[in-house]
């Protein structure tokens, strides 16, 4: 009867899952749960939160072990995936670069520098487009246990849009060079869906850093066995009004749907 009851619950629960699931990535984790491969996943409500490419990373390893198939990520099925992003005049971006006019407003820094397809020009130097990296490629000691997300957890109130804007910028300036050093500079969330995480997280009593922590940890052990796409589309920003500078060597740019992280080359 235990047995009953509780195969009667799991039925209930994976129904409910594959009712909310909106994409093929979404009820590929529904499957992955139900035949208890979910160990070490987020919650579907965290799963949503990211990028396709990066629930596509997540499910990789589960999936396989199950021998399930996993769904090709595309920009077609990103966007489809991401419908409560629009209109992006009301999404949450970084300064100074958050204004959009007649005549594109570019983020101090940026004004003399100039967007040519894969390479922003600048006077003295220039930044390429980073895609992601074979594992061959990577420093010495990215993926073991010591290299850490490290986001320290918020202490504020989440009702203080100031206190959460800053703590996120900092936060996020963290996370896009952590990202590269694993190698998946095509895998970034842009700073509106870092921004929703961490709502989406908070209120429902998960601390965002923790979080993100866990998350880091699973990206990093999938990169020890799984191959990556360097690119995933071929879209590029349109202007330099949707970039903003993270560090002397690093830009990252978003249209709110798609990130591209530039790199300073040498």
């Amino acid at each position: 009867m235990i047995v009953a009851t509780g195969w009667i619950s799991a039925a209930g629960a994976n129904d409910a899952c594959l009712a909310s699931a909106q994409s093929d990535l979404e009820r590929l984790y529904c499957e992955v749960v139900e035949l208890g491969g979910g160990a070490g996943l987020p919650s579907m409500v965290d799963f949503k939160r990211n990028d396709p490419k990066v629930q596509a990373l997540l499910l990789r390893q589960p999936a396989k072990r199950l021998s399930l198939t996993l769904p090709e990520v595309s920009a077609g099925r990103e966007s489809e995936s991401k419908p409560a992003r629009k209109p992006a005049a009301a999404e949450p971006q970084r300064e100074p670069a958050k204004e959009s006019v007649s005549e594109p407003s570019v983020a101090q820094g940026l004004a003399d520098c100039q967007l040519r397809g894969e390479l922003i020009q600048c006077p003295n130097t220039a930044f390429k487009l980073a895609g992601n990296r074979t594992l061959a490629s990577l420093e010495d000691g990215v993926l073991e246990p010591g290299n850490r997300l490290g986001i320290v957890p918020f202490n504020g109130a989440r009702s203080d849009d100031e206190a959460v804007r800053s703590y996120l910028s900092t936060a996020y300036d963290r996370y896009i060079p952590k990202m590269l050093a694993i190698g998946l500079g095509a895998n970034t969330m842009s700073f509106t869906a870092f921004h929703n995480a961490f709502h989406t997280l908070e209120s429902g009593g998960v601390d965002f850093s923790e979080r993100m922590e866990k998350t880091y940890e699973l990206l990093k052990q999938d990169r020890k066995t799984l191959g990556v796409k360097a690119r995933y589309h071929d879209e590029l920003p349109e202007n330099l009004a949707q970039c903003v500078t993270i560090d002397r060597s690093i830009i990252v740019c978003d249209n709110v749907g798609t990130n591209w992280v530039f790199v300073r080359t040498k």
